[in-house]
Parts: C-alpha cells; sequence; structure tokens
C-alpha cells in the first residue's frame, strides 16, 4: 500500500521547512509513504526548499491556475505515481499532521471512501465570531446540498481512497472542497468526519482579500455548485416563489372579483401576475433543461473515470511532472532566504 500526501502551493518557500519537519516518513499499513508538491505558478524558492526538504515528486504548473486546479492537479499525479491513499493537506502547515493516521485509518479499514477532518469551529481561535457563523452555516448548506452529515465543509485536509480519487473531477476553478463534497455525496460515496487538531494561524489566508470577499465567493460557489447538482430543486424552489409572487400580484383582483364582482381595474397588479406567472413558467423549463444537462454531465464523468482507469492501466505519466535532480538545485535562491528555520532543518549555510 502506498500513501501519497499532496500539499498544493504558492510561494510557500517560508512555511514548507516546518511543515515538511512534521509529515510522516512511515505510517502504519503503508508501504511506502511519499509527499507531493504542485506547484502552482510560485515565483519565489518554492521548488527548490520542497527539494531539499526531500519532497519525493513535484507536479510545477506553468502559471497560477488557483487552488482548485492544483488540488485535481495532484489528485491526478498521485493516481499516476501508484498512490492507494491519497492526502490533502495545505502549505500553511494550519493542520496538525500528527491526524493523519487518524484520516487515513477508515479508508484502510473499508469504512469509508472519503475521510474529512473536522476542525472544533465553535471554538476555533484563529477565527472571528462572524466566520465561526459563516463557516457553520456554509457547512450546513452544503449537508443539505449534498445529502452529507460533514460537520465542516471548508477544511481542506482529508483523505481518499483510490477510487474515490479517481471518480473526482472539481470543475470549480474557486475551490475544491464545497463541490468536492457534494459530488462525493450525489454518487453515495462513503464519507466519514475525523476530529482533527490544528496549528497557531502562520499567514492570512489567500483566498480572499476580505470577509465580506469570503462570503460572496463561497456563496457563489454554493449557489453555482447546487444548481448544477440538484437543479430541479433549485429552479424549481425560485418557480415557485415566483409563481407565489403571482398569486399575491393577482389577489387584489381576485378578491374584488368574488367579493364585489368588479371585474374592472387593478391593472398593475393583472400585469405584475402575469410577468411572474410567465417568469414562474420559464424558470421551470429551465429547471427541466438544466435537469437534462446534469444527466449528459453524468455521463460525462463516468467517461473521464473510464479514461483515467485506461491511463493508469497503461501507466501514463503525470503532466507537468518535474523531475528532481539535486545535483541542478538552485541554492542561490535557497541561500536568500532569511529564515533561521529553513537554514537549521536544511543544512544550508547562508
Amino acid at each position: 500500500m502506498k500513501l501519497i500526501i499532496q500539499i498544493p502551493c504558492l510561494n510557500e518557500e517560508k512555511q514548507l521547512p516546518d511543515m515538511f519537519s512534521k509529515l510522516p516518513k512511515t505510517l502504519p499499513g503503508f508501504e511506502q509513504v511519499e509527499w507531493l508538491v504542485i506547484d502552482d505558478g510560485s515565483t519565489d524558492a518554492t521548488i527548490e526548499v520542497a527539494k531539499r526538504c526531500g519532497v519525493h515528486h513535484i507536479i510545477k504548473l506553468p502559471q497560477n491556475k488557483g487552488l482548485a486546479a492544483a488540488f485535481q492537479a495532484g489528485l491526478d499525479a498521485s493516481l499516476k505515481l501508484g498512490a492507494d491513499v491519497i492526502v490533502n493537506t495545505d502549505a500553511d502547515n494550519q493542520y496538525d499532521s500528527s491526524c493523519i493516521p487518524e484520516l487515513t485509518t477508515p479508508i484502510l479499514e473499508g469504512r469509508a471512501d472519503i475521510a474529512i477532518g473536522e476542525r472544533d469551529l465553535r471554538n476555533h481561535k484563529e477565527f472571528s465570531k462572524l466566520k465561526i457563523k459563516l463557516q457553520l452555516l456554509g457547512s450546513w448548506v452544503v449537508r443539505k446540498a449534498s445529502d452529507t452529515q460533514v460537520p465542516d465543509a471548508t477544511t481542506g485536509f482529508r483523505a481518499y481512497s483510490k477510487d474515490a480519487a479517481i471518480q473526482l473531477t472539481v470543475i470549480n476553478n474557486y475551490t475544491y472542497t464545497i463541490e468536492s463534497i457534494i459530488q462525493a455525496g450525489k454518487a453515495n460515496s462513503a464519507i466519514i468526519s475525523v476530529p482533527i487538531k490544528t496549528n497557531p494561524k502562520t499567514r492570512d489566508s489567500r483566498l480572499f482579500g476580505s470577509m465580506w470577499g469570503y462570503i460572496r465567493r463561497n456563496a457563489l460557489t454554493i449557489v453555482r455548485v447546487f444548481s448544477a447538482y440538484e437543479p430541479l430543486k433549485f429552479f424549481g424552489f425560485i418557480s415557485f416563489v415566483m409563481m407565489l409572487g403571482s398569486l399575491v400580484a393577482f389577489s387584489p383582483f381576485i378578491l374584488d372579483l368574488l367579493i364585489n364582482g368588479d371585474s374592472g381595474g387593478h391593472l398593475q397588479s393583472i400585469i405584475l401576475g402575469a410577468i411572474l406567472s410567465l417568469g414562474s413558467l420559464q424558470v421551470l423549463v429551465l429547471g427541466v433543461l438544466a435537469d437534462q444537462i446534469y444527466s449528459n454531465r453524468l455521463v460525462t464523468q463516468r467517461l473521464v473515470e473510464i479514461s483515467r482507469r485506461i491511463e493508469l492501466a497503461n501507466n501514463i505519466k503525470p503532466t507537468n511532472y518535474l523531475e528532481i535532480d539535486l545535483d541542478q538545485l538552485d541554492l542561490k535562491k535557497v541561500q536568500e532566504l532569511n529564515l533561521k528555520t529553513a537554514d537549521n532543518s536544511l543544512g544550508i549555510n547562508s
């Protein structure tokens, strides 16, 4: 059994030495434990530091494509490198690596396809009260959309079985956390949550510049993913609300007609009710069309899964794979790092 721990990175030269010093090199149940860095277009010495830290594999994306794309590239590479289980963690060392065995054990025992780390959100010292409430609300929405019981939907500390990784295809270009849960839930994958520990904050998140930016982007992600995976429910609800609105708009005319027998007047109410009724019908038709598109998407996902299995059977190499050659390491970049932790852990004399 082989475990690959993948770490999506963007300009993480300062974080990697400490993080790699805590990653496990051996784990019960695995003959091999390997590390994979996905460099998402870094402009610093991320790759050089990763090599000196002993990383086994590097995927170098030609330019910054975003966290979701880096995550998907890591899954693809891990599978092609022979992983039986894949653990994803963040490069900012947010998650305590000592919890990795808790993530992999349910998969090794066959109790889960995906194990998701569960932070203690209500007592998370690094989160404001507003962010805690938003995290809890967002996780509740994801649970409803995915038909799962995941209490922490935005954590990136996760473990995937080989089959679960093969079946997963993330389309969202912002973050993989929400879409992957909804997709796995709709595929009836066995998902389990595992309580984990976190480390003190080392830097601010790069996914959003402000709290409102975080709210906006995550809300859009949830709406987009939910409308894609549950189109009839999504558009049906909007259609129902518009139909109720049309009944309210028609009510003055209807009540006057029934009570007073007067069918004249209320022109504005009639026009508004007619517009809302037609809009409701159009939205419902749109939902039916979206449902047909979703059916085609399921077929496409199965085709992608089949193509991945064919690639694995034919030992296709990972895309953007960077061969590690320490003799060609750019030591100048590493020596320019003004980090005592890097100097100590890597043994580099500046």
